[in-house]
């Protein structure tokens, strides 16, 4: 923890009944909003392959475009797709079009059309299992290993938000830095960096020896943050600690289909790995 600061900031006595009468400040202020549903006409558009995904190259959708690549890799043809970029800056998630495909308004979105009528799925983990079942890959089929898999799939599913929405928001975002939220996040962003080591420790990827949809889903999150790319707090959580995280993660930052599905959705950034659409491989050079 750090030290303790020189002046804490006035206390706050919540009202009986919240209102949202005012942006809470921040970064995304002005996007956040207390109600779902859509707040403009807005279709999707739609290119030639059944799978469309509607996404950005945040750590949350690069897990689907990494497994979408990774999928093509192994010679998975049906999993050719068009991915769309969606401008959450601007409230593109907000639109007709995407909250008909996911009511919850959050990037990734995907739209399978090589069914009558078409599958939605939503939420990343949840496209991960679709992608993975419907194609016979990066998901064990035999019980035990299925059930370690899906358990550290979904203990990332689980334990993101506080890395991101509670450290990374008061890290990075928040439009003041208070100490008490952040070191509470800091604490638990680092226990949980201590569970992946120690696992690690055991085992070459989360679930054994195979790589598996559950590093996919992890990777984007805790990889990007031990090699430095989240937040810009690799030395804040002295994140070169966890050597087994480091070194899982430096082999998975080295795969072609990890270093592809990173850049597709990309928007910002160097010119040479921003790919906003990707329709078929040569979109990535």
């Amino acid at each position: 923890m750090s030290g303790s600061s020189s002046a804490s900031p006035p206390a706050y006595t919540p009202p009986r009944v919240w209102k949202w009468d005012a942006e809470s400040g921040g970064r995304f202020a002005r996007i956040n909003r207390p109600v779902a549903g859509s707040t403009h006409d807005q279709e999707l558009p739609v290119g030639r392959h059944p799978l469309q995904l509607y996404s950005l190259a945040t750590p949350n959708g690069v897990k689907v475009t990494i497994l979408l690549e990774e999928l093509l890799a192994l010679g998975r043809t049906g999993a050719e797709y068009d991915a769309w970029p969606i401008d959450i800056g601007a409230g593109e998630q907000f639109g007709s079009g995407f909250v008909a495909v996911n009511p919850n308004s959050k990037i990734p979105a995907l739209l399978d059309r090589s069914a009558a009528p078409p599958i939605r799925v939503f939420e990343s983990g949840a496209i991960l299992v679709y992608l993975a079942e419907r194609f016979g890959a990066f998901l064990p089929t035999q019980p035990d290993a299925r059930a370690e898999c899906l358990s550290w799939l979904f203990w990332q599913m689980g334990s993101a938000p506080y890395l991101g929405g509670g450290f990374g928001h008061f890290y990075a975002y928040a439009p003041e830095k208070y100490e008490y939220p952040i070191n509470r996040y800091a604490m638990e962003v680092k226990r949980q960096l201590d569970v992946l080591d120690r696992n690690l420790a055991e085992r070459r990827f989360l679930a054994g020896d195979d790589y598996t949809i559950a590093d996919i889903a992890t990777f984007p999150w805790y990889g990007a943050l031990v090699l430095g790319r989240l937040y810009d707090a690799a030395e804040f959580l002295d994140v070169r600690s966890y050597r087994h995280v480091v070194r899982w993660a430096e082999e998975i930052a080295g795969r072609d289909a990890v270093r592809r599905g990173e850049r597709v959705n990309k928007v910002w950034g160097p010119e040479e790995l921003r790919v906003p659409e990707r329709h078929d491989a040569t979109d990535l050079g």
